[in-house]
């Protein structure tokens, strides 16, 4: 049946179908990840699991998001605001270690509600207030912030909202966010893919599947940065506000 198949090189390879459908996933997720910087986890694992097992769709759609990080990091290299980073990724490496040790002691499914109310209480403010008018954050509330995310990440797969609402309340212009944000991101990946292959999470078949994706996260990634650089910056913080969301609608229901 589809919704047990594999994700793996051997079943994409034999089924076109199959392949065409999480590459069309794929495309969409990184084309929306390169428009506003992210949330290309959440579209993909959100979707692929209808049809894929989550255990082979997260440590996919890591190494998806590894290379996407990689990818537009590099691109808007010169755009990074490094002192932001000095203080999100020691707290987002903070999170990571308690996120570990709350997933091994407590049902994550229990959390996500707070997690959900806080994401969509976050969108009210800003509604409120209207994004541009946001209260402009101290750097050092990237320490706190990055906790949250990296808590965040440990328990969902991907610790963003926290870190995006650090950054809009940083006042960052679209390219120095979204930049800012892979760098936070590529710490997270990279912790962890380390973490998933110590688990043998990460197979040999699942990294050869991850390969045939490549193609759609490139034409992906070219289609979403063409529209991040003609959207103006209201559009933008608009376009954040409405994906972050999504995601706390995710995380209530």
């Amino acid at each position: 049946m589809i919704m047990q198949a594999s994700l793996s090189y051997a079943t994409l390879i034999q089924n076109p179908l199959l392949w065409a459908i999480a590459g069309g996933i794929i495309l969409v997720a990184f084309y929306v990840r390169a428009a506003i910087g992210f949330g290309s986890g959440l579209i993909s694992v959100a979707l692929l699991t209808l049809i894929f097992p989550i255990k082979e769709v997260v440590p996919v759609v890591l190494l998806l998001d590894l290379l996407g990080s990689m990818l537009l990091g590099a691109y808007d290299f010169r755009e990074i605001r490094w002192p932001e980073l000095r203080w999100l990724i020691p707290g987002s490496v903070i999170g990571l270690a308690i996120g570990s040790f709350i997933l091994a002691d407590t049902n994550a499914q229990n959390l996500t509600h707070f997690l959900g109310v806080f994401i969509l209480a976050y969108v009210v403010y800003a509604l409120v207030m209207k994004p541009e008018r946001l209260p402009q954050v101290a750097l050092p509330w990237g320490m706190p912030l990055g906790i949250f995310g990296g808590v965040v990440g440990s328990l969902y797969g991907g610790g963003g909202p926290p870190i995006v609402a650090y950054l809009q309340m940083r006042h960052l212009d679209k390219r120095a966010f979204r930049a800012t944000f892979q760098g936070i991101a590529l710490t997270d990946n990279i912790l962890r893919a380390v973490m998933y292959i110590a688990l043998a999470l990460l197979t040999w078949q699942l990294t050869v599947g991850f390969l045939l994706l490549i193609p759609p996260v490139l034409l992906g990634l070219w289609a979403g940065n063409h529209l991040h650089m003609r959207i103006n910056q209201r559009a933008f913080l608009m376009g954040t506000l409405a994906v972050l969301a999504v995601v706390g609608l995710k995380y209530l229901l």
